[in-house]
C-alpha cells in the first residue's frame, strides 16, 4: 500500500469541507469511505469481530445495545450472523454475558450502600446528561437502585444547540430537589449539570450566563434546605466553567485539573464550621458523619470537619455542581466575571476549602483532568478509586494489554474464520471515554496475528480535542497506521451522534447505520 493510502488524508479533507458548512467535530455527519465506484467499504458484516475501544459507560450503552441486544426494537437492524462484539470495559450490567476485555471490580461500601442499611430515605436528583453520575457511578458501578433509593431523572433539552439554553432543566431540578426537602428524604444527592455542559461549549455569553443562572437556583435550594433544617453540603466532581480560553487564546471546552470548592453549611451551627482541605473522596466520610452513621473500614477517606459537633444524627443534602472548578479571579473565568451573589456570600461567610478533583487523587494518571464519572465514583466511594484510563494504560505499558485474553482470541478467531476486525474508537489521546491508542495497539495485535483486513471507524471528539483538530489527527492516525503496517480508516462521526446519552435513538441509528450499510457522505482517496 503506497503512503498515505489508508483513508485518514480523504477523510481529513472531507472534515475540512464540512467544517466550510458550519458543522463542528461534535456534531460532524457520518462520513463513509468508499471505492472508485462509490460502493462503501470496511463495513461490518456477518462473521466479523467489533471491538469498542471506549471505556466509559452512559456513553456507550445505546451503540453496544443495537449491536448486541437480542429484543432490541429502537428501529429496524441488519441481521448480522456470527458477530463478535467486544467492550473494552464493561459498560453496563445488562452486558456482562458480552466478551469484556478488561472487566471493572465494583466498588461495595458507598455512601449509598451505608445510607440504604441503616434504613434510610435516599433520593437522586439529576437531568438526563449527568443522571449515571448520581446513580451508577456514585453506587460504585451498581446499576440499580439501593433499598430505600428513589432517583429522579429530568430530561435535558432536546434538539437544540446547549450554549443557546444554558439553563438547560436547571428549574426542574431544583422543583425535585425541594420536593424531596419537603418529603424528609435522610439524604438528598442532586447534580446540577450546567457548569460542565456549558463549559464544553465554546460560547463566552453562554458560560456567563450559565454561572448566574446556577448562582440564582443554588440560592434557592440552598435556602429552603436550610429553612428545612438540613446540613448543606457544596462540591464539584471536577473543574471545566472557571476556564473561559486556552493558553493559545481558543475557546477553553475541556475539563480542568483545577481543586474544586467545598462548602458546608449547617443551620445549627452558632458559627461557620471549620473545615479542611481534602480530596472528593473526604466527601462521603463527611456526610456519613453528618447522618449519624459509622464510616466503614473499606472507606479511607476522612471528615472535611473533623472537630464540628453535629448535635445528633442530622438530613444532609449535598449538592454537586457539576464541571464548577476554583480558577483564577479575572478575566479568565466565567464564574468570577458573572454575577453570582449567592456564591460570593456562601464562600465568604461560610466553611469553604479546597478539594483535589483531578489525577491520582480520583485516580486517574498523575496531571490528567478530572472528569464526571471518576469526580463521582470518588464522592460515592470515599476512596481513591482507580479509573479504566489507569487500569488500561498500566496494561499498555507493562504490555499485558498485548496478551488480553480477550482481544487476543477475538484476533485470532476472525483470521480463522477470515473475518474482519472492525475497532470503534474515539479520536483523541486524553479523553476520560478513550484514547486512539488503544485501536492502534491493537492494530499491531491483528498485524502479529496475521489478521490482515482491519477497519478503524473513528469517533470525533470535540470535548477534549481543540476544536477543528479532526484534519491534523487523521492525518497523524494514517501516518501512524502506515507505520504498523495494518488498517484502513474507513469512517468518521461525531461524538454527539454516535455516543448519545440522552435517549436519543435517531443518532444511534444513523451512528449504527453508517457502521453496517454505509449511510453517509461517501468519501473516495484521492
Amino acid at each position: 500500500m503506497d503512503h498515505l493510502t489508508r483513508g485518514g488524508a480523504a477523510l481529513a479533507a472531507a472534515v475540512r469541507e464540512l467544517y466550510r458548512e458550519g458543522q463542528t467535530d461534535y456534531w460532524l455527519e457520518p462520513l463513509i469511505m468508499a471505492d472508485a465506484e462509490g460502493r462503501p467499504i470496511g463495513r461490518i458484516g456477518d462473521g466479523d469481530a467489533v471491538v469498542f475501544c471506549c471505556r466509559r459507560g452512559e456513553r456507550e450503552i445505546q451503540l453496544t445495545e443495537a449491536f448486541t441486544a437480542p429484543s432490541f426494537d429502537r428501529f429496524p437492524r441488519a441481521c448480522l450472523r456470527g458477530l463478535t462484539f467486544v467492550i473494552l470495559t464493561l459498560y453496563h450490567e445488562r452486558f456482562r454475558d458480552l466478551p469484556v476485555a478488561f472487566a471493572p471490580d465494583r466498588v461495595d461500601d458507598t455512601l449509598g450502600q451505608v445510607v440504604s442499611r441503616a434504613g434510610l430515605r435516599q433520593l437522586r436528583v439529576a437531568e438526563s446528561e449527568k443522571f449515571a453520575h448520581v446513580t451508577f457511578f456514585l453506587n460504585g458501578g451498581h446499576n440499580q437502585p439501593f433499598a430505600g433509593e428513589d432517583d429522579v431523572r429530568i430530561p435535558s433539552p432536546q434538539g437544540v444547540a446547549f450554549d443557546q439554553v444554558p439553563e438547560l432543566s436547571l428549574a426542574q431540578v431544583g422543583a425535585a430537589v425541594q420536593r424531596g426537602l419537603a418529603q424528609r428524604y435522610g439524604l438528598i444527592v442532586a447534580n446540577l449539570a450546567n457548569g460542565d455542559v456549558i463549559g464544553h461549549t465554546t460560547s463566552r455569553e453562554a458560560k456567563m450566563r450559565c454561572a448566574e443562572l446556577v448562582d440564582a437556583r443554588l440560592g434557592q435550594i440552598v435556602r429552603a434546605a436550610l429553612a428545612a433544617g438540613y446540613a448543606v453540603l457544596v462540591t464539584a466532581d471536577h473543574g471545566n466553567l472557571e476556564e473561559m480560553a486556552s493558553a493559545g487564546g481558543t475557546p477553553h471546552v475541556a475539563h480542568t485539573a483545577n481543586p474544586v470548592p467545598f462548602l458546608l453549611l449547617d443551620p445549627q451551627a452558632a458559627a461557620p464550621v471549620a473545615v479542611r482541605d481534602g480530596r472528593l473522596a473526604d466527601v462521603a466520610p463527611t456526610v456519613l458523619q453528618a447522618l449519624g452513621l459509622t464510616q466503614p473500614p473499606a472507606m479511607d477517606g476522612a471528615s472535611l470537619a473533623p472537630e464540628h459537633a453535629w448535635g445528633g444524627p442530622r438530613q444532609v443534602l449535598l449538592l454537586i455542581l457539576d464541571g464548577w472548578g476554583i480558577g483564577r479571579a479575572d478575566e479568565t473565568n466565567p464564574i468570577h466575571l458573572a454575577p453570582t451573589p449567592v456564591w460570593d456570600e456562601l464562600t465568604r461567610r461560610y466553611g469553604y476549602a479546597r478539594l483535589q478533583a483531578a489525577g491520582e487523587a480520583v485516580g486517574l494518571q498523575a496531571g490528567k483532568s478530572g472528569n464526571s464519572e471518576a469526580g463521582h465514583m470518588n464522592i460515592g466511594a470515599g476512596r481513591v478509586v482507580l479509573q479504566d484510563d489507569v487500569r488500561l494504560d498500566r496494561a499498555m505499558k507493562d504490555g499485558s494489554f498485548y496478551s488480553n485474553e480477550v482481544l487476543c482470541r477475538t484476533i485470532a478467531e476472525a483470521r480463522q474464520r477470515g473475518a474482519g476486525l472492525h475497532l470503534i474508537g474515539l479520536l483523541t489521546k486524553k479523553s476520560s471515554h478513550g484514547s486512539i491508542d488503544y485501536p492502534l495497539a491493537l492494530a499491531r495485535m491483528a498485524r502479529d496475528g496475521g489478521l490482515s483486513r482491519v477497519y478503524l471507524h473513528v469517533i470525533f471528539d470535540g470535548r477534549s480535542t481543540e476544536p477543528g483538530s479532526a484534519p491534523a489527527l487523521l492525518e497523524d492516525l494514517e501516518r501512524q497506521l502506515e507505520a504498523i503496517g495494518a488498517g484502513q480508516i474507513v469512517s468518521g462521526i461525531g461524538r454527539g451522534i454516535a455516543l448519545d446519552r440522552d435517549g436519543d435513538y435517531g443518532k444511534t441509528r444513523r451512528a449504527y447505520e453508517a457502521l453496517v450499510l454505509g449511510s453517509g457522505i461517501r468519501c473516495t482517496r484521492h
